[in-house]
């Protein structure tokens, strides 16, 4: 099962539209994460129209209309493992102790917020993953996404694809 892992996409305000290089790995994902911060509803209806099965979160720069679309947190369980999506975990130091201890039954939790790229893993064994962001690179020196392979249970094949600079 292929995942492909996005946030804080922020559109139209961050970029008008979202990089062709993550559009073209829509039809390969059999479920997409969008860990909130949307900004407007057309990406949300984007994905929803070409994504197999869009997992996705509000964010603190969503307004009423996606909020009444979108839960602060997500849940679900693929090919054995159990996943959460949430937008926002707080400062870096002490994320791994305070979301093992917020999510204590989850095996994958997807964030946003930073725009910072992060792959962890909590004592207790949550994994804890942040695509970064794929139109607003803020202090990271590429916009970005991930993707990862489930397996049996397994996460394998994750990747962070750095995105060329907008012209």
């Amino acid at each position: 099962m292929r995942l492909l892992l996005m946030s804080d996409t922020h559109l139209p305000k961050r970029a008008k539209e979202l990089p062709a290089q993550l559009l073209a790995e829509l039809p390969r994902a059999d479920v997409v994460f969008h860990a909130g911060d949307w900004v407007d509803t057309a990406t949300l209806d984007l994905l929803e129209s070409r994504s197999r099965r869009l997992i996705g979160v509000h964010g603190n720069n969503d307004g009423p209309e996606l909020r009444s679309r979108l839960p602060e947190t997500a849940y679900a369980v693929l090919d054995g493992l159990r996943f959460g999506a949430i937008h926002e975990t707080g400062p870096a130091q002490g994320r791994e102790a305070r979301c093992a201890a917020r999510f204590p039954d989850l095996d994958v939790l997807v964030f946003g917020h930073s725009h910072i790229p992060w792959d962890t893993t909590a004592a207790g064994g949550l994994r804890l993953l942040n695509p970064g962001s794929p139109t607003d690179h803020r202090r990271q020196p590429y916009c970005t996404y991930m993707t990862v392979t489930v397996n049996g249970g397994t996460l394998t094949d994750l990747a962070l694809h750095r995105l060329p600079p907008r012209s």
